[in-house]
């Protein structure tokens, strides 16, 4: 039988086995949100959950379930309120698109209300025993939680970690460092490939693909980048786990 690794699929006796032996929580920090005509609505939340749920069979520990709301940069455009891809999908070099609300966009909170939401989580994880939370995914949400593990570690002894390294939007083969290009278009090939569908992008190479920021996906994305990039995150990630399990 494969491992049980989901919180809600878990019953108690499971739940006390697996927080006993690695007392770890994993966070798919997701969106619904513009990922390309490519690639499904829900891309940011099915690459992070694919991730860890490889890391939770290889260290241990349980996958939450997978968030969609989130942060993002904000800003009024021609008297319309548009988040993230929104409007910089009008800054790209080739100057092909103009700012415009994305179709299946529905995710964006404050950085205050993001906050609350993820101190909320955190609060209850510590109260159910955990001691290292993993949270990754969307960029913006990724960030956040990074920048925020001083203070959660002192507010609720929690250790917290996200799954990029030092060379994060430069990194090929790291964890969701584009937006819709041919790191995340890998992963998704990799993770669920019935989901991408590349035949709906512009098959004229000089015509950029609306609001994807990163190599381009028809040129450098495949199956197995994708396959690779999890090899060498899974085993980057949980060097780190162990380590910070020995500590506690």
């Amino acid at each position: 039988m494969p491992q049980k690794i989901h919180y809600v699929e878990l019953i108690p006796a499971e739940f006390r086995k697996r927080i006993a032996s690695a007392p770890i929580a994993y966070l798919p920090l997701g969106t619904l949100e513009w990922h390309g005509e490519h690639l499904p609505l829900g891309s940011d939340g099915l690459q992070s959950n694919g991730f860890l749920e490889h890391l939770a069979r290889e260290v241990g520990g349980v996958v939450l379930p997978m968030l969609f709301m989130g942060p993002d940069r904000a800003k009024i455009v021609n008297g319309k309120e548009l988040y993230g891809m929104d409007f910089i999908c009008g800054e790209h070099e080739s100057g092909q698109h103009e700012a415009q609300q994305l179709t299946g966009s529905a995710y964006y909170v404050s950085n205050e209300t993001f906050h609350a939401i993820i101190e909320g989580i955190l609060k209850q994880l510590g109260r159910a025993g955990f001691r290292i939370v993993v949270g990754h995914g969307h960029g913006p949400s990724t960030a956040f939680f990074r920048d925020n593990a001083d203070q959660w570690r002192e507010k609720f002894n929690l250790e917290t970690f996200n799954c990029w390294d030092s060379k994060v939007g430069k990194d090929p083969l790291g964890i969701q460092t584009d937006h819709a290009a041919a790191n995340e278009t890998s992963l998704m090939m990799a993770i669920r490939p019935d989901l991408v569908q590349m035949d709906r992008l512009p098959t004229d190479p000089n015509k950029w693909p609306l609001a994807i920021a990163g190599q381009d996906p028809r040129q450098h994305a495949s199956p197995k980048l994708g396959k690779k990039i999890l090899t060498v995150q899974v085993e980057r990630m949980t060097t780190i786990l162990r380590e910070a399990l020995s500590q506690l």
